[in-house]
């Protein structure tokens, strides 16, 4: 479908379309080649292709007028034609045939695309609903993300990112559920929302943490009842708290994720692994993961992925170096920590090394304290958003 819209989108001049004048220069092509071609070699009967081809490009009605100016065009000039040399009825009805037949076609994939695009805006939706669109610089926080899914006419999956800021703190959550389609992403917007409200009541970064459990915990249970394959579904993914009075560290509690990198002009660390189990399978340890508080620089910038990055994969089957590339670039350039920067430098090289073949939807979210704080005093007093 991406082809399809980029195809229409060449066609087009000054949001004009023009693709009529394909079929109409193969319309004058075929004539002034037929009467240029020796008598045993007509070539007239080749207009049945105008409107086969107005069919593949234009628009129904278009692809009628071709079919019947196609025919006319046969009739005017075969008729030209001395009569031992004319192409004759036979062709005459395959040119006829052709053009209902064109139509018909035309008419069938102006129906499929429209019905394409109304489940892609429907997807965006879905999207946009899911993964809400966030500031550039908001809550005292300066971040980048890109969500590409795996599924390119779908452009919706599991994975999930999203800032919350309240009065105890501006909290930061990406994730990714186990599994595709519909059921990952209602498991997202599941944890999505209880984040939202979590993250903004919530003083203990800990107790958020529960409350995603158990929201991950009730979902299954829902999902199940209903007589779903959801019982085992499980998502990885990481909480961050940054605290307005402590500006040189931050709280992570790590649901078996992979492990963030901060990124600054000093190079690349790993911060805490996923030493913690997925949510929803924290009965298998009998508890939830450890809060670790971590220094972070004011020049540091936070980078978070899903295993769609880790896991993308080059011809000969290697994962994709994140944290070499990514030590390498702002080792040349330390303005490459920028969060817009950083995210860009990633997902291109995500698509590079995987030659555009994502096998698992891919985010990447960067994320860094702003300065000074922006306008969060309004911000904190107020409802979550």
């Amino acid at each position: 479908m991406e082809y399809g819209r980029r195809r229409r989108q060449l066609l087009r001049v000054r949001g004009r379309s023009i693709a009529w004048v394909v079929p109409l220069l193969l319309l004058v092509g075929i004539v002034l080649l037929d009467f240029n071609t020796v008598e045993q070699f007509r070539i007239i009967s080749w207009i049945v292709l105008v409107p086969g081809t107005a069919a593949a490009i234009c628009g129904v009605w278009t692809t009628a007028a071709f079919s019947l100016v196609s025919v006319v065009t046969y009739v005017g000039v075969d008729d030209a034609w001395p009569e031992q040399y004319k192409a004759g009825l036979a062709d005459f009805v395959l040119v006829a045939l052709g053009g209902v037949l064109a139509t018909l076609a035309s008419a069938v994939r102006v129906r499929r695309e429209k019905q394409i695009l109304h489940i892609q805006d429907i997807a965006e939706t879905t999207r946009r609903t899911v993964l809400r669109p966030l500031p550039s610089h908001w809550a005292g926080l300066e971040h980048a993300g890109v969500y590409l899914a795996a599924d390119v006419d779908a452009r919706v999956g599991g994975d999930f990112y999203d800032i919350q800021p309240g009065p105890h703190g501006t909290r930061v959550l990406v994730g990714d559920v186990q599994g595709k389609g519909l059921g990952a992403v209602e498991t997202a917007a599941a944890l999505l929302g209880t984040f939202r409200e979590a993250g903004y009541y919530e003083q203990d970064l800990t107790v958020v943490a529960a409350r995603l459990e158990n929201r991950m915990l009730r979902h299954r249970s829902h999902t199940a009842a209903l007589g779903r394959g959801d019982r085992d579904r499980f998502a990885t993914a990481v909480l961050i708290g940054f605290h307005d009075d402590v500006r040189d560290a931050v709280e992570v509690v790590n649901f078996g994720h992979e492990p963030p990198l901060a990124v600054g002009p000093r190079g690349v660390r790993e911060l805490p692994s996923g030493d913690g189990v997925p949510l929803g399978l924290g009965d298998l340890t009998g508890g939830l993961p450890p809060l670790h508080r971590v220094p972070l620089a004011a020049d540091e910038t936070l980078l978070l992925v899903t295993d769609g990055v880790t896991e993308a994969r080059d011809e000969p089957g290697l994962f994709y170096p994140l944290a070499r590339e990514v030590d390498r670039a702002v080792t040349g350039d330390p303005r490459r920590a920028e969060p817009g920067r950083l995210v860009r430098r990633v997902r291109d090289g995500v698509l590079r090394h995987s030659h555009g073949r994502l096998a698992d939807d891919t985010t990447v979210f960067a994320v860094r304290r702003l300065p000074e704080p922006v306008g969060e005093a309004p911000e904190r007093g107020r409802s979550p958003t």
